[in-house]
This record gives C-alpha cells, structure tokens and sequence, in this order.
C-alpha cells in the first residue's frame, strides 16, 4: 500500500519518469571507443596499433587502480576486433552488425567472468568448455575475467593450458588491481599493460564535458576539488559529481563542494599564512579553533598548511606555477601570496611544519596522559 501510495504521489509530481530514466554518470559517458579513453593514451594507442598491424596477443593483463578504465579497454578491445570496419586508425565503425550487438549488449562473442565471486576450479573449467566453441558472429570471443587475482591457486593451475595455448578465435584479457597475487606463471604468458591513476586535469576536463552536456554549471574550483578527492579514479570522480549535484542542484559550486565533501577550504592556509607572516598570533590561534571547531582533524590540518608552504615555494618562480594541479582561482591566490613572503620565511616555517608533523602525536598523548 505505502508503495502504491507514493508511486502514485511521484507520478503527480512527474518525477517517477525522472528517476527511471537517471542513469548514474559513470555509465552514462563510459567510452565506446579507444579515442574517448580518458588518460591512458599509452595503452590504448599500443592496442590501436595491434589492431591495424594484426600483432594482437592472445592474453593480456590489465593492472592498476581502481575506476582508471582497465574493464572499459577491455570491452572496447572485444568490440574493435570483432568490427568488420574498422577505421585506419584502429577504431570500431560502431554500425555494423558486430558493433551494434556489442552496444545493445547483445553479443555472444564478449564472456565475462568476475572472479571476486566466481573463483573456483570449476568456474574456469565452465569457462575452458566454452572456448571451444567458435564465434557464431565476428572473428575472435573475448574472454574478461575481472578482478583475477581472486582466482584460487587450483583455479590459476587449471587455467595455465589454456592461456598458453588457446584457440585462434580466444582472447583472454585479465583485469585486476593486485598484480602482486597473480602467479608469475600467469604473468609469463600475457602481454601486462599498466594503467596509470588519472591525472586531475584529465579528470576535472572530463567533468567539464559532463556538466556541459548535463546542463549543469560548474566552477572551475569546484571540478578541481571533485578530481582531487577522486584520488585518481575517474569512476569514484563522476560518482562524487553525481553526489554534488544532487546536493546542490544544477549549479555547482566550490563552497558548496568543501562543505559537503568536508574538505578545508584553502583559504584557511592563505589566512593563516597572512597571519603568521605578520606575526599576528592571536589571529592565526582564532583561525586554528575555527578549523578545529568545523571538525577537522589537527594533524592533517598541520600536513595540509606544509603542503601549503611548498605550493607557496614553488610560485616564487612563475613558470612552475603550472605545476600546481588546483584552479586558476586559486593558482592566482598563491602567485599573490608567493610575492609576499621571502624564502627565508617558507623555509623556515616548512622546518617548524616538519617538526609539529612529526611529534603532534605523541605531544597529544602526552597531553591525554597528564
């Protein structure tokens, strides 16, 4: 009844269509293509070549983080060598037969298996009958096994023959975070790519192209903030976004982004740096308890103001102000403040920074102890 109640009183308020149809942003704009890739241009340009050339291998291992597009290269890969027109520059036609099954996820020439949940003997030996049979449409099955370091010792054991010597239509593509756990027999018979964590410019560019398309606005800053907090990965930075717009609407804002992520906002460094420049101690003590008072932890607050300072050493010489992966906002804050303040100063206070940084823990045991 509750349930009827209130899909009747959302269809009043016409946002029951609205929820069926949203469709989270890391799905949303996955890639289809090599091209739309967001920084691994190193892999995939390597794959793009193999394709053209025809010095595809038949097992690859794709290591790195979390969210920086390993599953993504793989499907795209299944879906490029199974195109019947692909482009000079090793790109699916996405028109074809081939293509078009492939993105309505209608393919039989694409298996996947997760590992993390399917990692038993017999779960790779389900999978080994199934490599005998040649593809009904296209010319390779492509076999991706996510997460492969999960696989047992017996399971890797049982797959071993099969990853050296496939069929001519098999393709084995491995994807895992963890290239530490896969046994080196494994390692030996798969061409390994390493895929970087993004770098924030890539991911904040991204978001960029994503609020556009969403009719959303969104500061320079607040993007900036979003593709810091993501830590490399672009899938947990669109999930971040999503989140942020769901908190603040249509427009997007850097006050709006620290509050609700809970990140210290950096004008509490650029003050507290004013106030300790020009010794006003009293000022940089009241700024402290505000940030104590918001909730944030001292510790990180006394590693974020060192950061702080070498930001501040590195804009005294403004060609390697584009070193700082921040905003221009706030890149021109710290060519201010850079001006201000001698070296001498910025060394001396990193050492006292590096100092607090090392003994805060024990002087706060000391002080719970007495």
């Amino acid at each position: 009844m509750l349930y009827k109640y209130l899909t009747e009183r959302f269809k009043s308020l016409n946002l029951v269509s609205e929820m069926e149809n949203f469709v989270v942003s890391a799905r949303k704009y996955r890639p289809q293509t090599f091209r739309t890739v967001v920084g691994q241009q190193h892999i995939t340009n390597t794959l793009k070549n193999a394709i053209v050339t025809k010095h595809l291998a038949q097992a690859f291992l794709f290591c790195g983080p979390r969210g920086v597009g390993k599953t993504t290269c793989a499907r795209i890969l299944a879906k490029t060598i199974n195109c019947f027109n692909v482009t000079a520059d090793g790109e699916a036609c996405d028109t074809c037969e081939s293509c078009t099954s492939f993105n309505e996820g209608a393919s039989l020439n694409v298996y996947e298996l997760d590992a993390a949940s399917n990692n038993s003997v017999e779960d790779i030996r389900s999978l080994i009958d199934q490599v005998r049979f040649a593809p009904q449409l296209g010319s390779h099955k492509v076999y991706v096994i996510d997460e492969v370091h999960m696989l047992s010792n017996a399971a890797f054991n049982a797959f071993l023959k099969t990853l050296e010597e496939p069929p001519k239509h098999a393709v084995f593509i491995l994807a895992t975070t963890e290239r530490h756990k896969i046994l080196p027999t494994i390692l030996s018979r798969c061409q390994i790519f390493d895929f970087n964590r993004i770098k924030i410019e890539d991911i904040s560019s991204h978001l960029a192209y994503i609020a556009t398309t969403e009719g959303v606005s969104a500061e320079e800053d607040a993007l900036h903030i979003i593709a810091q907090k993501a830590d490399g990965g672009l899938r947990d930075a669109c999930s971040i976004f999503d989140q942020m717009v769901s908190f603040s609407g249509n427009h997007l804002t850097y006050k709006a982004v620290v509050e609700n992520l809970h990140v210290l906002d950096y004008d509490y460094y650029f003050k507290i740096t004013d106030a300790i420049y020009n010794s006003n101690l009293s000022e940089a003590l009241l700024i402290f308890d505000e940030i104590l008072k918001n909730g944030f932890d001292g510790h990180n607050f006394i590693v974020g103001l060192g950061e702080h300072f070498r930001n501040l050493l590195v804009c005294k010489d403004p060609t390697t102000i584009q070193l700082l992966e921040v905003g221009q906002n706030v890149k021109e804050k710290y060519s201010q403040q850079a001006q201000l303040c001698a070296i001498p100063f910025l060394l001396k206070s990193l050492g006292i920074v590096n100092r607090i940084d090392i003994s805060y823990k024990a002087s706060k045991k000391s002080t719970i102890s007495s």
